[in-house]
């Protein structure tokens, strides 16, 4: 690698703001807050908006809502109903 030309990589702790879930990663993200963890260590802290901890697919919370409204008000504007079939 050359030197002088690459970001510096060290630990870093994300926060999901939903749901608080923290964790050490290594990263060349900044951050002017710090945080104390349980190992006594200052890190960076880097607030992220989503986390596997708060992401849909990976909590199986996916919601499948936006499709049947699609689907009734297709059927609203049309004017399908159960009795046209």
């Amino acid at each position: 690698m050359k030197k002088g030309i690459h970001p510096d990589y060290h630990e870093v702790v994300f926060q999901d703001s939903t749901t608080g879930y923290k964790f050490i990663s290594g990263s060349t993200q900044t951050s002017d807050e710090t945080i104390k963890m349980d190992d006594g260590k200052e890190y960076p802290l880097v607030r992220v908006e989503i986390s596997s901890d708060s992401h849909p697919f990976y909590t199986g919370r996916q919601k499948f809502n936006q499709v049947d409204g699609t689907v009734d008000r297709f059927n609203k504007k049309y004017g399908f109903s159960d009795d046209n079939k």
